[in-house]
Parts: structure tokens; C-alpha cells; sequence
């Protein structure tokens, strides 16, 4: 049995924002519903997986409900950024998607990260409901999010560091 489950249904706002200087920062996913604020401390590799996976389980909702008005990406930066208090629950260790077609709603889960000493069905568990339109503007800005870190590696796709960066590839030549 979970430590608990929490339903953010429906959700206000839904964001994730990094906090932090490139290279030392948290990645945080956020949403409000009246005056509660849920927050969950995510990696910037699963931000990027989600904002890669929502563009293409959005063209899958959208194949399978031609009649679905399309869904905006457009945001406002200001209104993306998160809000304290920053306050998380756990880490993630497992993030989903799900489609209510009758409601027409997105269900993002976030399932905690559990150490080996957890018990395996104990992890808690937050689902955020939110609207196709919310859920894009989410990824659209996640990738906005994690393109303001360290740049990539060409070669071997690890973040560079301003003094250099051992890369495998180049056989630890810093370059």
C-alpha cells in the first residue's frame, strides 16, 4: 500500500522549473489546485523524457480523437516559473501518462523513488489531471528549462563544464 496517493484533480497550473546554476541545479515539477501547492523534485533527464513523450502521446490522443480541438504550446515564461513555497514530497523514480477521453484530461502520475530498504509497493504516488493545453505547455517549456543548463557534448551528449570536459569518446581528451 502506498504512503499515500495524492489526485491534484483538476489542476490549476502544472509546471516544472530548475532552480539553481547550471550544474547544480533541481529540477522541480509543480502544480496548484485552489490554494494547494504540490510539489516533486524530478532529474532533468526525466524532464526531457517528458516533454519528448507528451509531444508524442499528444499526436496519439489527437490520431485517435480526430473531432479534439488542437492544443496550444504558447506560454508565458513568467507564469511557468515555479512558486514557492518549494516545498517537495519525495524524488521521482517513475513518471506516466494516461488520457481520460470522457473527461477530456491528461493524467500525469509521479511515482516516488524508493531505496533498497523501501518496501517495493510503498512509494507514494501523485497524480496530477490536468488538460491536454496545460500538459503541452509543460513540455514546450520543459525543453526551454533544461536548454538553459550546461551545453552538450557533440561527441558523447554528457553536459561540458566551463574548465573543460573529459570526454569518453576523444578518449579523455579535454577539448
Amino acid at each position: 500500500m502506498p504512503r499515500f496517493e495524492i489526485d491534484v484533480d483538476p489542476c490549476d497550473h502544472l509546471t516544472a522549473d530548475a532552480i539553481g546554476r547550471p550544474g547544480q541545479r533541481v529540477f522541480y515539477m509543480q502544480a496548484y489546485q485552489d490554494q494547494r501547492t504540490i510539489t516533486v523534485i524530478i532529474e532533468k533527464a526525466q524532464l526531457h523524457s517528458l516533454a519528448i513523450g507528451v509531444e508524442q502521446f499528444l499526436a496519439q490522443i489527437d490520431e485517435q480523437n480526430p473531432d479534439l480541438s488542437e492544443a496550444s504550446a504558447d506560454y508565458v515564461e513568467e507564469v511557468m516559473r515555479i512558486n514557492p513555497p518549494v516545498d517537495p514530497l519525495f524524488r521521482a523514480g517513475e513518471i506516466g501518462l494516461g488520457y481520460d477521453k470522457e473527461r477530456d484530461k491528461v493524467v500525469l502520475f509521479v511515482k516516488e523513488i524508493l531505496t533498497e530498504e523501501d518496501e517495493p509497493d510503498n512509494a507514494a504516488v501523485v497524480r496530477f489531471w490536468a488538460s491536454r493545453k496545460q500538459v503541452r505547455m509543460l513540455a514546450r517549456w520543459g525543453v526551454e528549462v533544461v536548454s538553459r543548463g550546461r551545453p552538450l557534448c557533440p561527441q558523447c551528449g554528457q553536459p561540458e563544464e566551463p574548465e573543460g570536459h573529459f570526454c569518453p569518446k576523444k578518449n579523455g581528451h579535454l577539448h
